[in-house]
């Protein structure tokens, strides 16, 4: 049986009518966005050379034995705050202990010798005097014919005796004086010697480094432990040799201490000539102000006032971020241009753009929602 043709016509027609799309209506232009701008203009800025280096002590020390023997006991460990004059170390003193011991006895066995020489000097003295007195005697009899020159010979030789004797005693005396001078010398020698097993701290500070342990033997000049000095640190940071004329003795500086978080002023105090072939550059000492935190090794940036230079300066809360890639947006014949800038050194509000802008350029600040490249945009004052 057949279909009709017709139908089947008639049907397709419809469905072909059903799927047809309607026709579009026009749609009317966006109302432009109004929008605040900054003219872009070149500017002044001041010419900062920022260098990097390490906080260090301006004065430290190494702390050392004198005399060699055992540590007996240490009294401090590393990051201790020390006073001057504070034991730090103790080494076994009984070898110089017996040393001092000795030097002891000796000045007293010369100090007792010393006695007994006066005695024999005040006997010889008595002698003498005795001596003496008999020799006028004998002279006087000797004027009147008494005695015989034999005995007045054995008078005089008798008074020479005492004399030479006197003298001897005197000689010996002396002697011993200087002994006992000697053996003061020797006593205060072995008194110092013993001084040396208790080690001290040479002036209040913190203790950075500790090199010793109960039981090891101290030799002489060999490190013990390190001190730096309370409240004297300085920045030491390294300059392009380029910059060399433009740094100078006595000059305020500002230093960023990023561990701190804080921004000091320091001073530059010593400038080292000598330029560095790997990195060619030189050391600039800052010296910093005292501050309870600061230690050895923190980092800390330098930045340099070298005069001034000409930037073009765009509004911070202009700029949107997108990963690595800074942008902005300028209003350019009534619509919202994106213009991708490279960015330098920010001063308040304002950042230098080192690329991107054109003087005269009209920036967008602050972009509102919505608002991105192509969008109509109404400048308002």
């Amino acid at each position: 049986m057949k279909t009709p043709l017709f139908p089947l016509l008639l049907a397709a027609a419809l469905l072909t009518g059903c799927g047809s799309p309607a026709p579009e209506r026009a749609q009317a232009p966006s109302a432009p966005v109004p929008v605040t701008t900054i003219t872009v203009a070149s500017a002044d800025w001041p010419a900062i050379y920022e260098a990097s280096g390490t906080v260090r002590a301006l004065s430290s020390a190494v702390i050392a034995s004198q005399v060699m023997g055992y540590v007996k006991e240490v009294k401090m460990q590393a990051g201790d705050r020390v006073r001057a004059g504070q034991t730090l170390i103790v080494l076994d003193s009984r070898e110089l202990e017996a040393g001092y011991r000795q030097a002891e006895a000796a000045l007293d066995e010369a100090r007792s010798a010393a006695v007994e020489a006066d005695n024999a000097a005040a006997s010889a003295k008595a002698n003498l005097d005795l001596a003496q007195v008999t020799f006028g005697r004998m002279k006087e009899l000797l004027d009147t014919r008494s005695i015989s020159n034999q005995e007045f010979d054995e008078v005089s030789a008798r008074l020479k005796v005492a004399q030479a004797g006197y003298e001897m005693a005197l000689s010996k005396r002396t002697q011993l004086q200087s002994r006992i001078a000697q053996a003061e010398q020797g006593l205060k020698s072995a008194e110092v010697m013993r001084g040396y097993t208790e080690i001290a701290a040479p002036f209040a500070g913190t203790v950075t480094e500790k090199r010793v342990e109960p039981g090891n033997l101290a030799a002489p000049g060999a490190p013990l432990a390190t001190i730096e000095r309370d409240g004297s640190y300085r920045l030491e940071v390294t300059v392009e040799e380029s910059r060399l004329a433009g740094v100078k003795r006595g000059e305020p500086v500002s230093v960023t201490l990023d561990a701190l978080g804080r921004t000091v002023e320091g001073r530059v105090t010593e400038i080292v000539p000598a330029i560095d072939a790997a990195s060619r550059g030189f050391t600039v000492k800052i010296d910093l102000p005292a501050l309870g935190e600061l230690r050895s090794g923190l980092f800390g940036r330098a930045r340099f006032s070298l005069g001034s230079r000409r930037v073009l300066a765009a509004p911070v809360g202009a700029l949107q971020e997108r990963g690595q890639l800074v942008s902005l947006l300028v209003a350019d014949g009534g619509v919202a241009r994106e213009r991708l800038v490279t960015l330098g050194q920010k001063s308040g509000d304002l950042v230098e753009a080192l690329s991107g802008l054109s003087p005269g350029e009209r920036v967008i600040a602050p972009v509102p929602a919505g608002v991105g490249d192509g969008t109509r945009v109404e400048v308002r004052p």
